[in-house]
């Protein structure tokens, strides 16, 4: 989790990021080393309908991956990351589909 949050950082250095967390084990870490611009926001338990990366695997699934097949899991990898850093590109995009009033008003507070 810490090079997860290392990397996502270093990748958005001029960016405020909120980081909404699950219940998993490696996101409730104490050792956890957060860069400045990064916030974790921790969803209450049993609320995936809260999570907004659940959301944009909704989006993967629906525009990138709808009605294909591919041939290896290579290729499934290779389509996947090409379609993340399409999306990843595409702020308007991402804002509009993980952007909730709540999550920004938790930068607020």
């Amino acid at each position: 989790m810490q090079l997860f949050l290392e990397a996502v950082a270093a990748r958005h250095p001029h960016e405020r990021i909120v980081m909404v967390l699950d219940g998993a084990g490696w996101h409730q870490s104490r050792a956890l080393s957060l860069p400045t611009h990064l916030y974790l926001l921790p969803l209450p338990p049993y609320s995936p309908e809260l999570n907004p990366v659940e959301h944009l695997w909704d989006e993967l699934r629906e525009k990138a991956f709808h009605n294909r097949v591919l041939n290896s899991i290579e290729a499934l990898e290779e389509h996947l990351e090409v379609n993340l850093r399409t999306l990843e590109s595409d702020h308007n995009r991402v804002h509009s589909i993980v952007a909730w009033p709540w999550i920004i008003d938790s930068l607020q507070n």
